[in-house]
């Protein structure tokens, strides 16, 4: 049996019985991960955005209470249509919640999700392969890091990002 869409490397071996409920169930699985992996990628699209950014390490810095869109624009000095704009991607891809109290809609990051994120790249790049010490992330959290030296070297010799 074949599952479309699936290639044959997802084809049943020789000789072992699989039925369809167990080849279903692995699909789901697989397009489970995948769809973590899309949802991820829309999250670090929705902060990549230079606002966008700002704004979370404003809502980080109000936490836990949030802070009104007028707030926001005080201190970003954008226009309330590009404000809006952009809260609005960030509530979409869970990044932050609003709530509504009496006639303000208050604006926080939600932390479940960063928090997500986070373990989403720690294990990718930490503990799954390696590529980054663990001591590193604790140096760079404590302020004596050689990681923002490097990306102020690298700014310093003319590359943007």
């Amino acid at each position: 049996m074949r599952i479309e869409g699936t290639g044959a490397a997802h084809m049943p071996a020789a000789g072992l019985a699989k039925t369809d409920s167990d080849w279903y169930v692995e699909v789901v699985k697989r397009n489970v991960n995948n769809r973590d992996m899309a949802d991820y990628a829309d999250m670090f699209a929705a902060i990549g955005a230079e606002p966008r950014l700002q704004i979370m390490r404003l809502l980080l810095a109000a936490h836990p209470n949030g802070m009104v869109p007028g707030d926001i624009l005080a201190e970003l000095k954008i226009a309330p249509s590009t404000l809006s704009h952009h809260l609005e991607k960030l509530k979409n891809e869970g990044l932050v919640d609003v709530r509504r109290d009496a006639k303000f809609l208050w604006y926080t990051a939600n932390i479940p999700a960063l928090q997500a994120l986070i373990a989403f790249l720690y294990s990718e790049c930490c503990t799954r392969s390696g590529a980054v010490k663990s001591e590193t992330i604790m140096e760079h959290l404590c302020g004596c890091d050689r990681a923002e030296r490097a990306v102020t070297n690298r700014r310093s010799n003319g590359s943007k990002r």
